[in-house]
């Protein structure tokens, strides 16, 4: 069964579309009006080994929060329906990451519970044309959005850049194996039996 979802969303502030497919080979074709926003969800999607074809437009003459959360809301649902029932995945996943002098160290339970628990600290505001604070907005929508417990945690790191490259790249690391079938297994991987 194709592991693949769509998933639009307009508002008066943006208009969103998103194509996930989880068993990809990490091709991409990002753009949300904010460059170092593109190159992190790349980065994302290279290290997830998803295919995703992601466009954002947003009111980014304001600034670039609705579009960046509004591009956390619709990933995040694209992958929780993608999972479908979540029969026979893994469900967790953890990266430690280094990007040089940067460590994060990020995990996943596909739990069906969106909580998000984030640990880092940004030495600079902006890197490039993203308003670093949006980092956390964007991991807090995606968390909610796909129904899952993010925890990233900030072990070192001076550079701005290399911190929150270390988070993407340990977003997708830790989703990848959450979402990798498990050999053998084809139930719900819960005692409730639903996730």
């Amino acid at each position: 069964m194709a592991r693949v979802a769509e998933v639009q969303r307009q508002t008066t502030e943006t208009r969103v579309q998103v194509r996930l497919d989880l068993d990809g080979t990490g091709i991409y074709r990002v753009d949300t009006g904010i460059g170092f926003m593109d190159h992190m969800l790349s980065l994302f999607t290279r290290h997830a080994r998803f295919d995703l074809e992601l466009n954002a437009e947003g009111d980014l003459e304001v600034d670039g929060h609705h579009t960046v959360e509004d591009t956390g809301i619709c990933l995040g649902r694209a992958i929780k329906e993608a999972l479908g029932d979540k029969r026979g995945i893994a469900r967790y996943g953890q990266a430690l990451l280094p990007m040089d002098e940067a460590l994060a160290l990020v995990a996943v339970d596909l739990s069906g519970r969106g909580h998000l628990v984030y640990d880092v600290s940004l030495p600079s505001s902006r890197v490039g044309d993203l308003d670093c604070e949006l980092v956390e907005e964007f991991l807090r929508a995606l968390a909610a959005s796909g129904e899952f417990t993010l925890h990233v945690r900030l072990l070192s790191g001076r550079n701005t850049h290399h911190i929150i490259e270390a988070v993407f790249k340990g977003l997708g690391r830790t989703l990848k194996q959450a979402v990798a079938p498990e050999p053998g297994e084809d139930r719900v991987p819960s005692t409730k039996g639903i996730l």
